[in-house]
This record gives structure tokens, sequence and C-alpha cells, in this order.
């Protein structure tokens, strides 16, 4: 009998509490955290990523946040080449891996072993490049709408904002002649997973999500957008984040400054709402609600339990 690694993630929207709690649990259970944001591993994007800063992380390890610049790719394959020898190192020290955060695929893609189609073929530069400049010129409704024609079921699960996710699709199908949404769907799991889904009710969620951000804006999202912007950051993977692009028509003197953070406040709910969706279709996870449900804690508490008996 083949007994998989136990590996702990906590999923969910912004502003929901999955921080607070990986900390707790790590400290009770000798956890070790790995972010699972695909925009944390950026040096100098800290208010925009949410990330949790060194003096917050209470003595309990983190890993894959600051280890990229912003002009450097970060793909899924190198997360999950990353997180898979962080887990082997975290277990063999007894310890217990929790991956928090938010980038859906991401996850998916190391829990379970799976084809990362684009990232498996290695695009020739001038292909990757070919699509970029395409989007650049003609939008990326364009670019969204040309993969749209060629393969729907993969343009349905991705955002149109999503400009690296559809090049990579394109690029799978260009290089292999192989529709990307075709890629392996029976997929094996790599670890004995426990996800944990953190959510409340969608005004309460909204309204925390307007404070969040308001409180990002206070602390100086602005100043670290625009030394975003500075770099290069319209051309930039990681100036695609949220909380970023939007404040780039400003600096580009395009709309006020009001309707920038509108925008971000308007974008964050709508990836709040998409990252629900997709959990709920791709991964199994138990839901929990620590903002309303006095039990909650409780309930995890037991799910942890039974999860680790096993």
């Amino acid at each position: 009998m083949i007994f998989l690694k136990k590996v702990l993630a906590i999923i969910g929207p912004t502003a929901v509490g999955k921080t607070a709690l990986s900390i707790e649990i790590a400290k009770q259970y000798q956890g070790e955290v790995i972010s699972g944001d695909s925009m944390q591993v950026y040096r100098g994007l800290d208010i925009g990523t949410a990330k949790i800063m060194p003096v917050e992380r209470q003595g309990v390890p983190h890993y894959l946040i600051d280890i990229r610049e912003i002009d450097e790719r970060y793909s899924v394959a190198d997360f999950v080449a990353e997180s898979r020898q962080l887990i082997d190192q975290i277990t063999a020290r007894g310890g217990l891996p929790i991956i928090v955060g938010g980038t859906g695929f991401y996850l998916k893609a190391l829990l379970y072993d799976m084809n990362l189609g684009g990232d498996q073929y290695e695009a020739t530069e001038s292909v990757r490049k070919k699509w970029h400049a395409y989007a650049a010129t003609n939008g990326q409704q364009a670019l969204w709408d040309h993969l749209n024609q060629i393969d729907p079921d993969a343009a349905e699960k991705i955002p149109v904002s999503n400009e690296r996710r559809i090049v990579r699709a394109l690029e799978v199908y260009e290089q292999t002649g192989q529709l990307f949404s075709k890629q392996q769907t029976t997929l094996t799991p790599r670890y004995d997973a426990l996800v944990i889904g953190l959510n409340t009710d969608r005004a309460r969620l909204y309204q925390r999500i307007e404070q969040r951000v308001d409180q990002m804006v206070d602390e100086g999202l602005e100043t670290e957008a625009r030394q975003l912007y500075d770099a290069g950051g319209q051309s930039l993977a990681a100036g695609k984040g949220i909380g970023y692009r939007e404040l780039f028509p400003y600096f580009d003197g395009q709309i006020t400054r009001e309707m920038a953070i509108d925008k971000i406040k308007q974008d964050t709910r709508h990836y709040a709402k998409r990252q629900l969706t997709w959990f709920r279709h791709q991964i199994p996870v138990q839901w929990f609600d620590l903002l309303a449900d006095p039990t909650a804690k409780d309930q995890i508490e037991d799910a942890m339990t039974d999860w680790l008996s096993k």
C-alpha cells in the first residue's frame, strides 16, 4: 500500500481569514507555509498582493515569497517543482506542509499528477512573443476571441484578463496540434490533501473586499504600483495583477484616481466570484465561514483531527 504525504491547503477569496487561520494551524501542528499565490513571488509587490510580512509570521516558516524579480517569469511548472521539493523537506522534518492562497490552477497542478500542457512544451520565444504582440496590438479580448475560435472549451475556463494562460493555450495548439482543453483529464492525486475553503456570504465578502482595498490604498498601494509602472509594468507578467493594472491608466492620465480605485474593487469582487466558482468545480473542498459561523473553528479542528488520524 502506498502512503501519500499529507498536505493541507487553505484557499478562498481575499479578506476571509486565510492568513490568520494558517498561522494558528501551523503553530498547533508544526506546520510550515508555502505560498500558493502566483503574485507573492515578486519582490517589492507587498501591499497589492496582501503579502504576509516577516513580523506577522510569528516564527512560522514561509516559502515561495519574494523569490523572483518583477521582470522574471514564474510559471505553474516552477511552482509545482519548487513546492514538491519543499513538501518533501517539510515532511522529512516531521512538519505539516500548508499551502495558503489563491491561484487555483497552481494548487490543482501541485495536488494532482497533471499534464501541464503549455509548460511541458517549451515554446520558442518567437511563438510566445507573437501572441503577446498580437494582444498588445489588438487587445486581450481579441486574443481570447482567437482562442475561443480554436478551442472554446479552453476559452470558457480562462478569463479574458489572463493573457499568459491564453497564450499558453495557443502555444500548445500551435506546437502540438492538440487542443489545450483535451490535455489529460483523469487526475491522480499526488498527495493525501485536505483542502479547507474559507468563504462568507456575498454582501459581507464584498464589504470586506472594499475595506481591504481602501486599506491597501492607505498603506501606499499607489506608490508600489507606480514603481512597477516605471519599471515597465504594463509589459510584465507582474503588472497583470489586480491592484496594479487598474492604476496604470490613471498614471497615463486616462482616468481619475477614484475611477482606478473603484476598478480595483470591481475587479477584486469579480475575481473572488470566479475563484469560488473554479474551486467548486475543480477540487474537493471543505467549506467554512469563520466570519459568521461561531462553530467553524471547531468544525475545522474536527476535520483536521479526522484527516490526520487516517
